[in-house]
């Protein structure tokens, strides 16, 4: 008899709306069209596309809408335990003074917002789950990071690992998105993309696919 095919990865998309300096951020766009270029690209085999959720750029303002969407991910996985640790979750985040793209191998338990959130917080030295223990505290994607990096550069793409995702909300976002998934048996992973100026929007579409591919080949 011949091996088994494994089930399929399921791979859940977020991004971010505007935010103070930022009145288009590039990744609202990546994922709200992602699901319609890919259609038209081809999935990688052994992918599905999940859900893209846009998320407003606020700590605790997108806690509800993130942790409905990774709950009803899991939800989903429990009705068919074939694809238990098969769900990854993908957090697109934009870094203005970019010039390339980052794959953000931690993140930590601290938000330090340089500027109020959309909805008007700025926390200084605030742990982000204070149980979890203090500011230095951090949590690490299961994802190979260094291989991923790696692939999407030979493919062309400007692409570093990256061991520090800030202390705003992409930071703030990441950690409770990997404890969720350390919690879960699913995996997490954030993606700090330019700005379009920097690096065209066209292109920017090409590397959320090519990841995608990636993603789907590793995992």
């Amino acid at each position: 008899m011949g091996s088994e095919v494994p089930p399929p990865v399921t791979i859940h998309i977020t991004g971010f709306k505007k935010f103070h300096g930022v009145a288009e951020n590039p990744t609202e766009t990546i994922v709200a069209n992602l699901g319609d270029y890919m259609k038209k690209k081809g999935m990688p085999n052994g992918m599905i596309l999940g859900s893209c959720t846009i998320l407003e750029t606020a700590g605790q303002g997108a806690l509800v809408p993130l942790y409905q969407t990774l709950k009803t991910a899991v939800a989903k996985v429990d009705t068919n335990s074939s694809n238990s640790g098969r769900v990854i979750w993908v957090h697109f985040g934009v870094n203005s003074g970019a010039t390339r793209f980052a794959i953000e191998k931690q993140a930590f338990n601290e938000a330090t917002f340089r500027c109020p959130d959309e909805m008007g917080w700025k926390p200084q030295k605030v742990s982000i789950i204070p149980a979890d223990g203090g500011l230095s505290q951090k949590r690490e994607t299961s994802l190979p990071v260094d291989d991923i990096t790696k692939a999407l550069a030979k493919m062309g793409y400007v692409v570093v690992t990256s061991d520090d995702a800030g202390r705003f909300v992409c930071n703030y976002v990441y950690y409770h998105s990997l404890r969720f998934a350390e919690q879960n048996g699913i995996k997490s992973l954030f993606v700090h993309v330019p700005l379009f100026l920097t690096i065209d929007e066209d292109t920017q579409m090409q590397f959320a696919a090519s990841l995608l591919e990636v993603l789907a080949s590793i995992c």
